[in-house]
């Protein structure tokens, strides 16, 4: 490490966003902790983003911008952190916005404990154009983790609002390629190293919208759910000493596209019989409940499969749970007007829950 290193190098992709670019930069640029490096890496953009990050690395001798082919976001991520120098590594995104105090406080955090590798904290969501959406879960402790559960509780910090120790990424190899589920798997392999805490503090506005990867459609709620799930089975299988999991450059482009029945059998390489199983009905699980909240919803083929894995599910712990989760995403389906959908999901004993859900929800509350 330099004699002149930062304290935080923080580590912002950039690909397209000209729209969003300009004011993520400002908010980063206005942090209370001045003593920062922000490393943009632009992953081959086409539209006006290089200019105007030139224009801003002009006004700030702060900013390093790297430039590359367009090869994704764990390639662009692993750029980024090889040119980092500082102790603490900061994550962001190129069209959220950070409070202005939100790298103090969690550089505060990870000094006074020692035993903490990774903080996150809370966000106020907006919506693309900036309007306050409400209503958007946040994320629980990550001590509450558990890779068993269906779908794996995860030691989820939201990733944009990461900041991390240097030394913790970079022993566990940096980003891997679990496709729409990078960060997942990477926060399962630090909780190895030490604790992961979410500061109960709104760090800074998380935008919602059709373009992010997770939120834009159906099909990549399909890729994050099966992939979420192979990282937690990824996880359970270091605790016993079996080998990791694993998706390589070439294997993640057949993630594309496909049904869920599709991507649950490329998902199912390397796992033995039981691992299948439990992939089938977590993965069904997780898209239900990303379906619960996400712009997206299931289509026919969606609703066969988690209906079959549901029907195949015995003795689950949470299995009243998964059964709400069922009726709720029926009842948006209907109120939608996607019958087929709805009745290719729901076995008829539940029809009764369903509609009265419907109904409820029509006057103003939906039962839980």
């Amino acid at each position: 490490m330099g004699a002149n290193s930062p304290v935080v190098d923080v580590v912002l992709p950039a690909y397209n966003v000209a729209s969003t670019i300009r004011e993520s930069v400002e908010s980063i640029r206005a942090q209370t902790l001045q003593d920062i490096r922000i490393i943009i890496v632009d992953d081959g953009s086409t539209d006006d983003t290089p200019n105007l990050l030139a224009e801003l690395a002009g006004k700030d001798n702060r900013i390093y911008l790297l430039r590359k082919s367009n090869s994704g976001i764990v390639d662009t991520l692993n750029l980024g952190l090889k040119h980092c120098e500082a102790q603490f590594v900061a994550r962001f995104d190129a069209d959220d916005l950070a409070y202005s105090h939100r790298l103090d406080v969690q550089l505060s955090y990870l000094r006074d404990h020692s035993d903490c590798v990774a903080v996150g904290g809370r966000v106020d969501h907006i919506d693309e154009n900036g309007r306050p959406l409400s209503g958007l879960p946040h994320p629980g402790q990550p001590d509450q983790a558990d890779p068993c559960w269906v779908p794996a509780r995860e030691p989820y910090l939201i990733h944009p609002f990461l900041m991390v120790r240097r030394s913790a990424i970079m022993r566990i190899g940096g980003y891997r390629y679990f496709p729409n589920s990078e960060d997942t798997d990477l926060y399962w392999r630090l909780a190895e190293h030490g604790r992961l805490y979410n500061i109960e503090v709104s760090l800074g506005q998380y935008r919602m919208h059709s373009a992010s990867i997770s939120g834009s459609s159906i099909r990549n709620g399909r890729v994050m759910a099966v992939n979420s799930q192979r990282a937690a089975l990824s996880a359970v299988r270091r605790r016993h000493g079996l080998p990791d999991l694993s998706c390589g450059p070439v294997e993640r482009r057949n993630y594309a596209s496909g049904t869920l029945e599709e991507i649950y059998q490329l998902g199912c390489s390397g796992l033995d019989d039981k691992e299948r199983a439990h992939l089938s009905i977590a993965a069904s699980a997780k898209l239900l409940e990303l379906a619960n909240y996400r712009p997206y919803e299931l289509e026919r083929s969606d609703c066969l499969f988690i209906r079959k894995s549901m029907s195949e599910a015995r003795n689950l712990r949470n299995q009243a749970e998964l059964n709400w989760l069922v009726t709720v995403a029926a009842a948006r389906l209907i109120r939608n007007g996607k019958f087929a959908e709805m009745a290719a999901l729901t076995p008829v004993h539940a029809y009764p829950v369903v509609f009265a859900r419907t109904l409820q929800n029509c006057l103003g509350s939906v039962p839980r």
